[in-house]
């Protein structure tokens, strides 16, 4: 099967440095438990929400045909490992349908996170969740 597209991303740094697109995108990148980090860098959380997020309501555009507005919001917790040593992500996402009810809204989430690359990719994990939630327009804050 041929790729519909092919992207690298190179980190020599771990938590606390830069990663970046060969030709494109360098983030600082910073971890979330270092006391010492530096406030402008991203962490592997902020990146996985991101890239969910976008994936997963690109998704949904899709299934409504962009006649409506959707919206995603993911939350992304670090946690210790329930098994063994280190930590695991808690990931949830919340989908919102612009002048949905409950039921067309659930119908996007489950048809746009059967669909979706991100989803495909880390949805049948223990630790991953879909939510339906009210359409409630765009924050204040990204107008």
């Amino acid at each position: 099967m041929r790729a519909a597209f092919l992207t690298e991303a190179i980190n020599r740094d771990g938590g606390d440095g830069t990663a970046a697109v060969p030709d494109g995108l360098t983030v600082t990148v910073s971890s979330p438990l270092n006391p010492d980090r530096d406030p402008a860098g991203t962490n592997p959380e902020q990146l996985l929400a991101l890239a969910w997020a976008t994936c997963l309501n690109a998704t949904a555009q899709a299934v409504v045909a962009r006649r409506v507005q959707t919206a995603v919001r993911v939350e992304v917790e670090l946690h210790d490992a329930a098994a063994g040593t280190g930590y695991e992500f808690h990931v949830d996402a919340f989908l919102s349908v612009q002048d949905a009810d409950a039921a067309e809204t659930e119908r996007v989430l489950a048809a746009a996170h059967a669909r979706c690359p991100v989803s495909k990719l880390i949805g049948d994990a223990a630790t991953v969740a879909v939510h339906s939630e009210q359409f409630v327009g765009e924050p204040a804050s990204t107008r």
